[in-house]
Parts: structure tokens; C-alpha cells; sequence
């Protein structure tokens, strides 16, 4: 069994069994929730597309949840350092990409609760836990709260796809080992 380096010790030279998880859940979760968003969007009313919204918000809250759990962890354990070999603007554009994807990590589910709060459609999790709404029922704003929780959707999806496509240059360009450091562990 690995240890876990304390915030203050050296970064190690992988992720933390936790941290790759949380990492790998997360990514799978956003890609379902984004393919489900996509398919129901243009979908007829029906119980089918109702049962798929459920499951849409259900990975939403999910997200939220996981991704505050992934941030905690994040501040007690400390990740592994990047490769020298990375140039300073590497560096800073890697570390504000993470914060952007954190940020979107939040932002693009609670939007969507607000846009199912404006709707009247109150959000029951994994249809056992009411959750409260956000906002009052009001048909334009819940217009205007779709239109939001859409563009941080593809901007997160665009997020997501600059992430995977530094990560595999780091692999097969770069060949530094910074994928192997996320892939699992050892």
C-alpha cells in the first residue's frame, strides 16, 4: 500500500489512487451527462424523455457532488509536479485550464438545477432525495437558464477536449510521462 505525501511534503511522482478515481469517474460521468443533454434536446415529449432528463440531472448532481469531494481532496493532497521540461507558460496555462475545469465543474450542473427550478420540475436525486430550487417557477427565465447552462456545457466540453488532446501531446509528442501520471496507479 502507497502512502499519501502530506500537503506539505514533496509532490509525488503520481496521482494518488483517490485522486486518479475521482479523476476517471468524473470524466466518465461529464461524457454521459453531455451525450444525454445532447440526445433529449431535440427529442419528442414522451415518458422515454422524461426518464433521460431524470437521469441527466441525476449525473448533474452527481457532478456537483463528486467534484466537490474531488476538490477537497485536491487541497489536502498535493499533486505531482509538472515536468521541467515544460516551459513557464506551459505551466500557468496548465494550472488556470485546471481551474477553469473546476469552475465549470459547478457552474454547468447548477445551472442546469436552475433551469429545472425555473421550469417548475423539481430535481429529486436518483428520485429518493428532493433537492430544493434555486430559483421561482418563470417560464422566460427558465429560457434564458438553458441558453446558459448550453453555452457553459460546450464550453466545458470544449474545455475537456483541449485538456485531452495536451494530455495525449504530452504522450506522444512530448513523451514526458505526465499521462502515465493520471492513467493509474502503481
Amino acid at each position: 500500500m502507497t502512502s499519501i505525501p502530506a500537503p506539505s511534503a514533496p509532490a509525488a511522482a503520481r496521482y494518488t489512487p483517490v485522486a486518479i478515481f475521482l479523476h476517471w469517474f468524473l470524466a466518465v460521468v461529464i461524457v454521459a451527462g453531455f451525450a444525454i443533454g445532447l440526445s433529449m434536446s431535440d427529442a419528442p415529449p414522451s415518458p422515454a424523455r422524461i426518464r433521460w432528463i431524470n437521469y441527466h440531472k441525476w449525473i448533474g448532481v452527481t457532478i456537483l457532488w463528486m467534484s466537490l469531494l474531488r476538490l477537497l481532496w485536491r487541497f489536502s493532497h498535493r499533486p505531482p509536479s509538472l515536468p521541467e521540461s515544460m516551459q513557464p507558460w506551459q505551466k500557468r496555462a496548465t494550472l488556470w485550464a485546471h481551474r477553469a475545469l473546476y469552475v465549470f465543474f459547478f457552474v454547468v450542473p447548477v445551472f442546469g438545477w436552475a433551469h429545472s427550478s425555473a421550469l417548475g420540475f423539481r430535481t429529486v436525486y436518483l428520485g429518493l432525495i428532493r433537492l430544493p430550487d434555486f430559483v421561482p417557477k418563470d417560464k422566460a427565465l427558465a429560457e434564458v437558464l438553458l441558453d446558459v447552462h448550453s453555452t457553459l456545457a460546450w464550453t466545458l466540453a470544449t474545455l475537456v477536449g483541449l485538456h485531452v488532446a495536451a494530455a495525449l501531446k504530452h504522450h506522444f509528442v512530448d513523451k514526458d510521462g505526465l499521462l502515465r501520471r493520471m492513467w493509474r496507479a502503481s
